[in-house]
Order: structure tokens, then C-alpha cells, then sequence
């Protein structure tokens, strides 16, 4: 593969260079965060939501599934999704996973499976897994992939209550969903069979090789870390550090960071292709991101986040500025007891 990864290694985070590392991390706030409202046991041993949380609310032209996750579930966000995983593929050579994943795997959990994407070519690859895909809103098409996917409806942030364990259990682009990691990764490790794998995928914020003076992008994103903490859910990929994992009992085996461009310059033809999609994903993401942030927790005008996301657009389309992403692969396996 062209494209090279940077391995972590026994590091903590990858090397700091422009686009790989160089995130600052923000302070996490000492007021209570924010919480999702759970529901009672579906029959199929997970919980399901109903009620208030499932009601689509809108703001500012976008729709939400909730009063509490920052991202839009309607139909420009879902293109975005389908966008953003063929982004991924050929990061990873085309495969789906960096984790080695046996033929004798029989169940597999997608947490956070937006379109279901992922999770229905999973079920082509994995003909005799089960593979159960939940997200806390309905994008997905139940009924509609293969007989061995099943779609739920059901927020992780609620106890899990899964009758078997899984063999791997994967999740992408949770950035920001989450108020407290430490408890997701518990359950990760309480429902994974002893030795089953668990991948978890997350990108950066936008940055720029190149930066101007006063740049759009840097005060995107300032503004972006900011009301995501006062939210009590930080965004960036602070969740993936090697020691949060091991204090749920699991053990890194993979940690791997790609350099994506936002665009096509460069002259490597996988990070051509990969550029092109991670651009337009990133593109149409902006407004998809900070809309509800910016607005609630920092008391901005829609017509103010609107304005700021057309002049970052116009730096990332810049060739001139070099504008990337980090990827960052984390595979675990939990210990054995």
C-alpha cells in the first residue's frame, strides 16, 4: 500500500507533525455532563429507545434524532456517511477493518452503524456471523440488508444487556457522541468473549500544512473544541489513548494513525482517491458539526456558523494550504482472565 501509516507503537500519541498529532487537548470541564435517557430491555436482550429521545427535532434547518447528540440525521447527513465510508476503504487497502477478523468469527457488533454501510458489507464477507448494527436513530433500512444483519435501535451510553458475548465489536467516527468513554470502553470489554477483538476509528480535526495568517480553519476549530466541552462530549481523538482501553481490561495490539489529504494534490494515487471523498465528507460535514454546537453551547447565530463554515470551505479547497486529517486506527483485544 502506498500510503503509508504512522505506527504508535508503545507511544502514547503519534508523532507531532502537521497534520498527525498536533491537536491540542482541551481541559475537560468540572460541571456534570450531559446524559442520554435509557429505556427497558427490547426482546432481543438490548435496550431500545422510545419515547422523547426517538422524536426528530429541528434546528436551523438541519434534523436530529434527539435534544442531545450534535449531529443531524437527515438525508444530507446520510449521504455524508455513505461519502465518508467509501473514504475509508482505501485508506485501508479496501478492506474494513484493520483487525484480523477469522472466518469462524459467529458474532459481530456495530455500534454507532449510521447507514449500515459497514456492517451489510461485513455480512457479505462474514456469511455465517451474526452481525447486530445499532445507532440511537432509524438512518438505516431495517429489513433491507442481508439475513444475517439485524438493525436496532439503541443508545450505548445506557447500560448494555446483550444475553452473548461478541468476537469483535467494532466502532468508526464516535468523535464527540460520548459522555464518558471509560464507561463505554468497560462495556466493550464486558461484552467481548474472552480474546474477541475490538476496533474503534476516529479522524481529527481539519489542519492545515500550510496556515494563513488569522486562519478560518484554526478558529473553526478552537470554537468546535470549546462547545463540544461545555457540551461535557469532547470532540478530537483523545478517546483514543492506549490507556483508557487498558483500564477496561483491553490490551492494544494495533494503533495506527494515516495522514489523509483534503483534496487531490498529492502524488500518491491511494491519497488521491481517499483526498477526493475525505474532502467532499469534510466539506459537507461543517455545517453538519458545529450548527447545533456553536448555536446552543456558545450562543451563535446560525448566520454567523454558516458564514464561518464557507470561509473554512474556501481554505480547504485551497491547494496551496495542504489541508488533511488524522485517522487513527485503535484494535484491542480483550485480556484474558
Amino acid at each position: 500500500m502506498s500510503q503509508k501509516p504512522i505506527e504508535a507503537g508503545e507511544q502514547e500519541a503519534p508523532p507531532n507533525n502537521d497534520c498527525v498529532g498536533n491537536e491540542e487537548t482541551p481541559t475537560r470541564p468540572s460541571s456534570e455532563p450531559e446524559h442520554h435517557s435509557g429505556s427497558e430491555a427490547s426482546k432481543n436482550s438490548t435496550r431500545s429507545l422510545s419515547g422523547s429521545f426517538n422524536e426528530e427535532h429541528f434546528e436551523n434547518g438541519r434534523r436530529y434524532c434527539n435534544e442531545i447528540y450534535y449531529m443531524p440525521n437527515d438525508e444530507a447527513e446520510q449521504t455524508r456517511l455513505s461519502i465518508a465510508h467509501q473514504a475509508y476503504l482505501p485508506i485501508l487497502d479496501g478492506q474494513l477493518t484493520l483487525a484480523h477478523i477469522p472466518q469462524s468469527t459467529r458474532r459481530i457488533l456495530d455500534i454507532g452503524a449510521g447507514t449500515g454501510e459497514w456492517a451489510i458489507s461485513m455480512a457479505g464477507l462474514y456469511p455465517n456471523a451474526e452481525i447486530l448494527a445499532t445507532d440511537i436513530t432509524t438512518v438505516f433500512q431495517p429489513g433491507s440488508g442481508p439475513p444475517n444483519v439485524e438493525f436496532e435501535l439503541d443508545d450505548a451510553e445506557v447500560e448494555w444487556t446483550y444475553n452473548e458475548p461478541f468476537d469483535f465489536i467494532h466502532m468508526r467516527s464516535m468523535s464527540g457522541a460520548f459522555a464518558d468513554w471509560d464507561s463505554i470502553y468497560a462495556e466493550v470489554s464486558k461484552h467481548l468473549r474472552d480474546g474477541g477483538s475490538f476496533e474503534i476509528a476516529d479522524q481529527g480535526m481539519i489542519q492545515l500544512k500550510r496556515e494563513p495568517p488569522d486562519s478560518y480553519v484554526k478558529a473553526f476549530n478552537g470554537a468546535l473544541q470549546s462547545a463540544a466541552e461545555r457540551a461535557g462530549r469532547p470532540v478530537g481523538l483523545d478517546h483514543l489513548r492506549k490507556a483508557r482501553l487498558e483500564r477496561a481490561g483491553l490490551s492494544v495490539t494495533k494503533n495506527k494513525t494515516f495522514e489523509v489529504p483534503l483534496g487531490t494534490y498529492s502524488a500518491d494515487p491511494v491519497k488521491k482517491i481517499a483526498g477526493k471523498m475525505a474532502m467532499i465528507a469534510a466539506l459537507e460535514g461543517l455545517e453538519a458539526v458545529s450548527l447545533r454546537l456553536l448555536t446552543r453551547h456558545l450562543a451563535w447565530k446560525e448566520e454567523d456558523v454558516r458564514n464561518l463554515c464557507e470561509k473554512v470551505k474556501e481554505e480547504v479547497m485551497n491547494p496551496s494550504t495542504r489541508a488533511c486529517v488524522a485517522v487513527q486506527f485503535v484494535v484491542a483485544r480483550k485480556m484474558m482472565v
